[in-house]
């Protein structure tokens, strides 16, 4: 079957229209994943020259970690100790399962007398248990880091922990807010339906169960209410927190906190 020349150009045009449109749109879609596919809850931490990726729950627990670390007045070596036992049982989450009758961040174990189940459960409980531990070893600041969580842990694999420090270390400095402005996360709202009214109150009230006091008394304890606030954002639905001049927001372009639009009352404002 014979076509004529017009027909064969035809054919040729919008085969070549074909092809460059569908190459604009995946170039398009490359420069904008979160057109091409849902965008899912997430943080990154950047301090000590890292720039480290954790979901929310991971956030939360090290969030968790330094204000009850905070309210005991331990230094910063004790809460890299922690993260880095933390992150080698059980990669900062809340496990309902582990080796035996393991569960927990620090996989502690109700049959070893930590607490039962549903107390080690508790991140703000295991952590307290955890560092009730560890000042009882001998000069833990000073001593190897794999050392002193072995002897809170007891593991078969007491060695294991040490590759975590440096990653702990970056968090101690991000979540203890000895470096300001280094935690940022961001979540789903909005759609169809309206986002529900931030639960300000609901949050400060959980704070205070891991950090005691909720005033701010430094610049450092204001960062340290601050990474929090952002870690737990999500739960309950916080939209935006401003500190020391300085504003997160849940904005998925934003690549970190805004300075210039923030808190100028000493105070953590939540909304």
């Amino acid at each position: 079957m014979r076509f004529s020349r017009g027909v064969i150009t035809i054919v040729i045009i919008v085969v070549v229209l074909a092809v460059g449109i569908s190459v604009g749109l995946y170039h398009l879609l490359k420069r904008t994943p979160h057109l091409a596919e849902p965008v899912a809850a997430h943080c990154s931490v950047r301090a000590l020259g890292s720039d480290l990726a954790l979901d929310p729950e991971q956030a939360q627990i090290a969030a968790t970690i330094a204000a009850v670390a905070a309210r005991r007045k331990l230094p910063e070596r004790a809460v890299v100790i922690a993260y880095a036992t933390a992150i080698q049982e059980s990669k900062l989450y809340n496990l309902d399962y582990g080796d035996r009758d393991s569960v927990g961040v620090f996989q502690q174990r109700e049959s070893q007398g930590w607490g039962t189940k549903k107390q080690i459960m508790d991140p703000v409980y295991a952590t307290n248990r955890f560092f009730a531990a560890l000042v009882k070893v001998k000069n833990y600041r000073k001593i190897p880091l794999a050392e002193a969580a072995q002897a809170v842990q007891r593991s078969a694999g007491g060695y294991a922990y040490a590759p975590h420090e440096e990653q702990a270390k970056a968090l101690a400095a991000a979540f203890t807010g000895r470096v300001p402005e280094s935690v940022h996360c961001w979540y789903p709202s909005g759609g169809r339906t309206p986002a529900p009214a931030p639960r300000t109150e609901e949050a400060r009230k959980q704070l205070a169960r891991a950090l005691g006091s909720t005033t701010i008394t430094s610049r450092k304890r204001g960062w340290l209410v601050a990474a929090w606030s952002v870690a737990h954002a999500e739960k309950y639905g916080l939209s935006r927190v401003r500190y020391a001049g300085a504003s997160w927001s849940n904005d998925l372009e934003a690549k970190g906190w805004r300075t210039g639009d923030g808190s100028g009352t000493g105070k953590v404002e939540l909304s």
